[in-house]
Order: structure tokens, then C-alpha cells, then sequence
């Protein structure tokens, strides 16, 4: 007997006769949806109830329109126009592809996908873009299995290749880069290499979330973000909170706005805005080239070197899980043994007394 939980209810799924069947127990007991499982095998067994109507599976193209881009659209645009884009850019490319888009869910297979992928190479798209597909389909069957249109997905390869945003930016490249950058691009750059915040979230920051009486040297809040715990505080540093006093006595000492106005239709400072800015501060600096994200990546990676476990790393980086901290904590031989001898010390055996 298998039952497997979607959300707070159990559902119940074998196969009987070569046909499988699927139900929602309606149940947030497991118990009680094993022993429905039960009796729904003996009712067809005995003749009781005839194998009920299996549904209709919709094909990849039609979920996608039907299902995921209303439920992005609702969810997305506009507490994230970014997410919400990427959920558009990964329909419309699976929906442009006949071959595979009109296949249905449950007849799709890995290799499929990765002929896909192919074909998207054969348009000579580069391989971040072939993987954001990519990242999109399985997005798309993980909602097919959560909503119960699918038993389970096919598997979804990435390429290799892509360039990747976790390139840690050293001590030197980092003074030479920040030396080299201009405002707001510099105050920016400052700002995620000693706080570890995502671009976007940086981006969004307004005066009311920065408070200069509370810990050591302020705080900062992250008042929005796609999971519940990307809403957090952090602290300052002080070389963030110089800078914040600077700009702020420079605004005029503002209550509230942007910390970095800008003439974008957000009115804040976007990856467009500082695009130029990043490119001629990578050209003046002579390092290696790194995009902007690097810096939250070089924030984390030293976080972890310096010995904080993955839970506090999870809590600071707003990650939801501590699956993704962990990449960032390596710990030494030397911080192993640090460890091991904090722990309390066993109690010597008591020996036994000779006479």
C-alpha cells in the first residue's frame, strides 16, 4: 500500500488489474487513508465498485497555459515582475515548440526533454538561457505532481557549461573593483559583499527599513521576497552603516523613499541601471570578470568559512531550506577540532577498588 501527502491531505494510489488508481483520502490522518486505501482493494475485488473513470491528462502545452501562467501571473507579477517573467519566458518557449508541447504530461519522458534541450541549442541559444528552459519545465511538472494532474515527472537534466554566479570574489578584486566603481554602483557592491542581500532586495531598500539605533551598528529590514524567509533583519557592518549616514545626511535626512532613486519605471536602482556601471568598473579594475550576484555568493562563502553553521547561514541568507546553506559551510580539520573540544568531557571510568 503507498499513500503520499499534497498540503494538509493524503492521497492513496496502486494498481489493480494493470490500471492504476489515484483518490484523495480527503485526510490528514495516515492511518485513516490506509484504511481507506484498503477498502477501496476489497471493493474491487469483491465486484462491489468498478474501476472508476481515469482522467483526462491535459497535453504540456495546455497546462502550461490553462494552469501555470494563470497561477504565475496571480502569484507573481506584481509582488515579483522578475519571477513572473521567468515564468513567462519558460511557457512560451515550451509552448513554441509543437513537438514537445503538445505531447501530454504523463507520456513525456526525460530523453524528450533533453532532445528539447537540443533543439534549443541547434538555435544556437546559450546555455544559461537552454537551462533557464530547462529550470522552467521542471517547474512545470513539480506543479503537474503537486496538483495531482501526474502521478510523478520525468527527470530534468541541466547543461553543463553555463556560467554560473558563484565565482567568490577575492580581497584585492574586491578593493580594486570597489575603487574603480562609481555611485550608486560602489554604495551598492558595498552593500552585498558585507551583508550577503540578494540584488533585487538591495535594490528595494527604502529608508524605512534602515535603523541606526539598533545593534551594534544598525540594522537592516527585507521586508519582501518569494518565501517567507526572505523577510529578515540583519545587521550593519561598519563600513554599511558609514555609508548609509553619508548618503542619508546627503538625502536630506529622509524618513522614507528609495535608498537609490533612479529614473527606471520601478524609481529604484535596477540591474539595468548599474549595468554600465558594473562593465567600465570591471574594465577600470582590470580583475576577472563577475557579475553583480557574485557578491551575495563571496558574502555567504566567507560566512561560512569563518565557522557559521548552516541554520544561522540559512536565517542571514533567507534561504528556506538549510539544503542550500550547507554548499557554503566547508569546514576545516581545524574548525573539527575546535568543535570536538568544546564538547563536554566524558567522565574518567571509575576504577574498581582492589581491596
Amino acid at each position: 500500500m503507498a499513500i503520499f501527502k499534497r498540503g494538509r491531505v493524503y492521497w492513496y494510489h496502486f494498481v489493480f488489474n494493470g490500471v492504476h488508481i489515484q483518490e484523495s483520502s480527503k485526510q490528514g490522518n495516515p492511518r485513516v487513508a490506509r484504511q481507506m486505501e484498503a477498502a477501496h482493494r476489497t471493493s474491487l475485488a469483491k465486484g462491489e465498485v468498478g474501476i472508476r473513470e481515469k482522467k483526462t491528462v491535459p497535453t504540456v502545452a495546455q497546462f502550461c497555459r490553462d494552469r501555470v501562467e494563470p497561477y504565475a501571473k496571480a502569484k507573481f507579477e506584481k509582488a515579483s515582475i522578475k519571477t513572473w517573467l521567468w515564468y513567462r519566458f519558460g511557457v512560451n518557449t515550451i509552448c513554441g515548440y509543437a513537438t514537445f508541447a503538445d505531447r501530454k504530461l504523463d507520456e513525456v519522458t526525460s530523453e524528450q526533454i533533453a532532445d528539447f534541450a537540443a533543439v534549443l541549442q541547434g538555435r544556437e541559444w546559450k546555455t544559461a538561457s537552454v537551462n533557464s528552459a530547462m529550470r522552467a519545465i521542471r517547474r512545470v511538472f513539480r506543479l503537474a505532481v503537486e496538483w495531482g494532474v501526474i502521478v510523478t515527472g520525468p527527470s530534468v537534466t541541466l547543461l553543463r557549461g553555463e556560467h554560473h554566479r558563484e565565482q567568490v570574489v577575492n580581497p584585492k578584486e574586491e578593493a580594486k573593483y570597489l575603487a574603480a566603481a562609481v555611485e550608486p554602483l560602489a554604495s551598492i557592491a558595498t552593500v552585498l559583499v558585507d551583508t550577503g542581500l540578494r540584488p533585487d532586495e538591495c535594490f528595494k531598500l527604502r529608508w524605512e527599513h534602515i535603523n541606526f539605533t539598533t545593534g551594534r551598528h544598525g540594522t537592516l529590514r527585507v521586508v519582501q521576497g518569494k518565501t517567507a524567509a526572505a523577510r529578515r533583519t540583519l545587521p550593519l557592518t561598519l563600513r554599511v552603516s558609514a555609508l548609509m549616514k553619508r548618503r542619508w545626511e546627503n538625502a536630506g535626512r529622509p524618513s522614507e523613499g528609495w535608498l537609490w532613486p533612479a529614473p527606471t519605471q520601478t524609481g529604484h536602482a535596477e540591474h539595468d541601471s548599474i549595468r554600465v556601471q558594473h562593465r567600465n568598473a570591471l574594465k577600470a579594475s582590470k580583475i576577472r570578470p563577475f557579475v553583480v550576484y557574485s557578491l551575495r555568493h563571496t558574502f555567504l562563502t566567507r560566512l561560512g568559512e569563518s565557522g557559521c553553521d548552516p541554520w544561522t547561514l540559512a536565517r542571514i541568507a533567507g534561504h528556506s531550506s538549510t539544503k542550500m546553506s550547507e554548499r557554503y559551510v566547508h569546514p576545516s580539520d581545524v574548525a573539527v577540532l575546535s568543535a570536538m573540544s568544546r564538547m563536554p568531557q566524558q567522565l574518567e571510568p571509575i576504577q574498581d577498588d582492589p581491596n
